[in-house]
């Protein structure tokens, strides 16, 4: 989704660990942008900006400008981002440039509206299975979000990638089939939770005896 939002960066001159330490210590964080069929360029960005797109409502389907102070100010999204494993902090992130005449594939986000009818009348549980959809459009058509309603679910029937209502020009990427929501009986999902628990192999040897029993009787006759 286009926004209004300006995140200004500076060239980096300097590469190295070293640099991109002395780059963090500034308040900055090292970045690169790419793409578009043009040269790469390191640069230095706030955390703090890159921080709040990310977290916002559109995420890394935000399209924001970028304007490196004396190279040029494009359109551009968060692609990658790296994080100190320990702390948490934002350490690097990647951003592309983006055509905007040109047709992007992206994942969106897909939420769930209203109580299925099988939970109210029939006492099953409602299962989320898939929370996003891919799909091509151009940058400017990207939906923050879908949003499918579950009402008329039953135990038993379910809400499929193909039943989201997409805008004209918006295709589907992900495969139509694929279930998004379905609805299920209380014993059913306990069933599934069960299969889940994987019980301990127990190998057992010709005879019928377990390979515990068949190595102690070995070390006996020894």
């Amino acid at each position: 989704m286009r926004t209004d939002t300006v995140v200004t960066a500076e060239v980096r001159q300097e590469r190295g660990k070293n640099a991109a330490r002395r780059v963090r210590v500034g308040g900055k964080i090292p970045a690169t942008m790419y793409g578009a069929f043009k040269d790469p360029v390191a640069i230095a960005v706030n955390p703090r900006e890159i921080l709040h797109i990310i977290h916002s409502k559109t995420g890394h389907n935000t399209i924001f400008d970028l304007d490196v102070a004396g190279i040029e100010r494009s359109p551009v999204m968060v692609v990658d981002e790296q994080y100190d494993p320990v702390r948490g902090h934002l350490l690097h992130v990647d951003l592309k440039r983006i055509d905007l005449t040109k047709r992007v594939r992206v994942a969106v986000p897909v939420v769930t509206s209203g109580e299925a009818k099988g939970i109210k009348l029939q006492g099953g549980l409602l299962e989320i299975i898939t929370r996003e959809i891919e799909i091509e459009c151009v940058p400017d058509a990207i939906p923050s979000q879908f949003v499918l309603d579950v009402t008329e679910l039953m135990i038993g029937t379910s809400k499929r990638a193909s039943d989201i209502e997409l805008a004209e020009g918006v295709r589907l990427i992900s495969a139509p089939d694929s279930v998004i929501a379905h609805c299920v009986g209380v014993k059913a999902a306990e069933a599934v939770e069960e299969a889940a628990v994987v019980e301990p192999e127990v190998v057992v040897k010709k005879g019928g005896k377990k390979e515990e029993e068949a190595a102690a009787d070995k070390s006996k006759k020894k």
